[in-house]
């Protein structure tokens, strides 16, 4: 059927948009409940495999480096070929990925792992908004929107949890197959409810040469701030930021560029978006990872324990999410995220406060007001991104709110990595470490805390969108 009729035909049937919506929320579900997980076992992961502080600090940053570098070819390529055959490519490699993870014994195969699975995530959530926005385009947008954000926190708010039983009752490796089993019948789900395809007849081809300055820039970045202390890496780091900034001149002279910088610059609601979201993103990167630690390390919990204080923060966040997004459709979005914001922001002052006597109930009263401000934030956010773009451009802006949050993610990993480079060094984390390990947390939740200060900037500034 043509673009038309299938719209048509979501609008006439709101089952169909209901079971369509299951099935994408299904699928990402079970890709953000293997991303969270994996911070409960980095310990155990520690433990088994001989690997140090630092390159612990390189399993979150292994699957944002693949979902920065395909996000946005990812974009153009689902504008071109189809945004649901991208979904499903993603999920095949996702679940595909997952599995070997069998084969893991050493520190360097699980992050290829880990790699594969950047660049499924990158297919499956530089597509996912796009078809809920193209489905839901002409009846609650929002709320579908925030039903969707909402699956996203669902799944990272069951991986703490989930994740901290399989390891105990099956290992660590557990956290990262065992969901690749429930994709499999998320793809079925996905082939009998989602019908029809989405693609502009009009996308431009590939930026190729684009995409490798991307990919070159953002290697040199994450490898260099990996070990930032030695000359030759920070030589590294700095070559891969001048890299990027040479991809930004790329792009500017180029015809089909994979990222139209000027009209980004020209559309005041979607750059001031992209802006919060990049810097909210970076914020909350480091949250569930250094609370993961501290309460496993510094208050010597159990994987299962630590992970229901961190399900704490995701369980808040899905439960506002659809609230959010339902009163961004009446009411401007930029006072519900920039009060999010502000919530973030007392959440972390706080969280730079623990030390090894900090009672639980204090760290639950952070992790609940940071997930209060991205509940708020989230959903509003991005119905404001998408609201500001014809509906033929939906894929590329939805892979650049993606690429705003990985971008953030990125950055906050990069300063992780240098944080423990510089102040713990190659050391495994024992007791004696555990003031190291607290200074680290007191100063990432302060740049968190400034990085939310910025994103409410942009967040109050964007302009109307009703």
């Amino acid at each position: 059927m043509d673009a038309i009729a299938l719209q048509a035909y979501y609008d006439n049937s709101p089952n169909v948009r209901r079971l369509a919506l299951l099935a994408l929320c299904l699928v990402m579900i079970i890709v953000s409940m293997s991303l969270s997980a994996i911070n409960i076992a980095i310990p155990a992961i520690g433990e088994e495999l001989q690997a140090d502080a630092e390159m612990l600090s390189w399993i979150p940053a292994a699957m944002l480096w693949g979902n920065v570098v395909f996000l946005l070819p990812i974009g153009r390529l689902a504008d071109r070929y189809g945004r649901k055959r991208l979904f499903w490519l993603g999920s095949l490699i996702f679940i595909i990925s997952s599995f070997l993870i069998l084969l893991t014994y050493n520190i360097a195969t699980l992050l290829f792992v880990r790699v594969l699975q950047g660049l499924a995530g990158s297919m499956i959530y530089g597509t996912g908004i796009a078809l809920v926005g193209a489905i839901y385009a002409n009846s609650k947008r929002g709320q579908a929107l925030g039903i969707a954000g909402s699956s996203v926190y669902l799944g990272l708010t069951m991986g703490p949890l989930i994740g901290g039983w399989l390891i105990m009752e099956l290992g660590w490796r557990a956290v990262i197959w065992a969901p690749a089993i429930v994709a499999c019948l998320a793809l079925l789900v996905l082939f009998l409810f989602v019908k029809g395809e989405w693609r502009s007849k009009d996308a431009p081809t590939l930026d190729i040469q684009g995409a490798l300055f991307m990919a070159l820039s953002v290697t040199l970045f994450l490898v260099g701030t990996s070990r930032v202390s030695d000359p030759l890496f920070a030589a590294l780091a700095v070559l891969g930021a001048l890299t990027f900034v040479a991809f930004i001149r790329h792009q500017l002279k180029r015809d089909n560029p994979l990222l139209k910088i000027r009209a980004v610059k020209a559309n005041r609601l979607l750059n001031r978006s992209l802006l919060a979201g990049l810097f909210v993103y970076g914020s909350s990167f480091s949250m569930v990872f250094l609370v993961s630690m501290y309460l496993q390390y510094v208050h010597a919990m159990t994987p299962v324990e630590a992970g229901q204080v961190v399900m704490i923060q995701t369980l808040i966040m899905m439960v506002l999410s659809p609230i959010a997004g339902r009163l961004s459709d009446k009411y401007e979005a930029r006072y519900l995220s920039t009060l999010g914001c502000a919530l973030f922001a007392v959440g972390y002052v706080a969280m730079s406060l623990v030390d090894a006597d900090t009672s639980i109930d204090y760290v639950i009263m952070c992790v609940a007001l940071v997930g209060g401000g991205f509940g708020l934030f989230s959903a509003p956010n991005n119905n404001a991104a998408i609201g500001a773009v014809p509906p033929e451009r939906l894929s590329i802006v939805s892979a650049m709110i993606n690429l705003a949050r990985t971008m953030g993610n990125m950055i906050s990993s990069a300063v992780i990595m240098v944080l423990f480079t510089v102040i713990m060094g190659d050391v495994a984390i024992t007791t004696e470490q555990h003031p190291s390990l607290l200074l680290v947390i007191q100063i990432a939740m302060l740049l968190s805390a400034a990085y939310v200060v910025l994103a409410g900037i942009f967040s109050y500034r964007r302009g109307l969108t009703h």
